[in-house]
């Protein structure tokens, strides 16, 4: 059954409203003409080269990604810059692009919340919960079913979420015993004052920069604190795919949905001194 451009986006903002999304962010519909059928949709974290070469080669009317294309200004969609060129192969194609990006984080299902599920976690509430639903926020609390030690923990993420250059890097004793944890999907290390991850054995985001992480650190030797763990940006969020699949598919019965296992994690090795 096709649905149209505008149909599929009203489905998309009815699962992830845009009112949730952050004052900076970019969500939203931002190529595609809304009366265009639409027969199957594709989803991928990032619209790189590959992602839409994917979704073309697919057929997919429509490409769903979490990264918005133009979360920042740009003076030129010329087809020799990365962006326009993916922009004019998306028209030509007939190919629509979609983002949901910090509105499909605040929701009882995003981003944050399906790696939390993943590791069992228990008592799940939001690092800061939203001002109209506290049940909707950014990254996640919650306790784990039993303690482990920071070690382990670090092992089991490796196992749930896709493989990367990057690896997973942690901060803190290997057998140190960890029971409450915080997480945030994606750049997480504004989150690093909140009084729920300062109360947590570990936390576990990504793009964690040299001095946030280190003060963290330091910090918790003098007043406790916890231990970081820091992932894949691409690969903590691309665990949200399979769930935004399966509300889609019940959102529009009839319409192809796929995710892309394509890694997008921009670092191809990793030398180990």
């Amino acid at each position: 059954m096709s649905h149209t451009v505008a149909e599929v986006n009203a489905a998309i903002e009815a699962l992830w409203p845009l009112s949730g999304a952050e004052a900076w962010d970019a969500p939203g519909l931002i190529v595609g003409d809304p009366a265009s059928p639409v027969d199957a949709i594709h989803l991928a974290v990032d619209a790189v080269a590959d992602t839409v070469d994917e979704a073309i080669a697919l057929g997919a009317g429509l490409l769903l990604v979490h990264h918005p294309l133009l979360l920042r200004g740009v003076t030129t969609v010329a087809s020799d810059r990365y962006k326009g060129a993916m922009i004019a192969r998306l028209i030509k194609a007939d190919c629509a692009l979609v983002a949901a990006h910090t509105n499909a984080d605040v929701v009882e299902t995003g981003t944050s919340a399906v790696l939390a599920a993943r590791l069992g976690l228990q008592g799940v509430t939001p690092i800061v919960p939203s001002s109209d639903d506290p049940a909707r926020g950014l990254g996640r609390t919650g306790t784990l079913a039993e303690p482990t030690t920071l070690g382990r923990l670090a092992g089991e993420l490796g196992g749930i979420l896709p493989a990367t250059a990057g690896g997973i890097r942690v901060s803190g004793e290997f057998d140190r015993v960890v029971r409450s944890v915080a997480l945030c999907g994606g750049a997480g290390d504004s989150l690093l004052s909140e009084p729920s991850v300062l109360a947590a054995d570990v936390y576990i985001t990504s793009d964690l920069r040299h001095h946030p992480a280190s003060e963290a650190r330091e910090n918790a030797r003098v007043a406790d604190g916890p231990a970081l763990v820091d992932v894949s940006h691409w690969a903590s969020e691309w665990l949200w795919l399979d769930t935004a699949a399966e509300e889609l598919r019940a959102a529009l019965p009839g319409t192809t949905v796929t995710v892309s296992e394509l890694r997008t994690d921009p670092w191809d090795f990793v030398i180990v001194q």
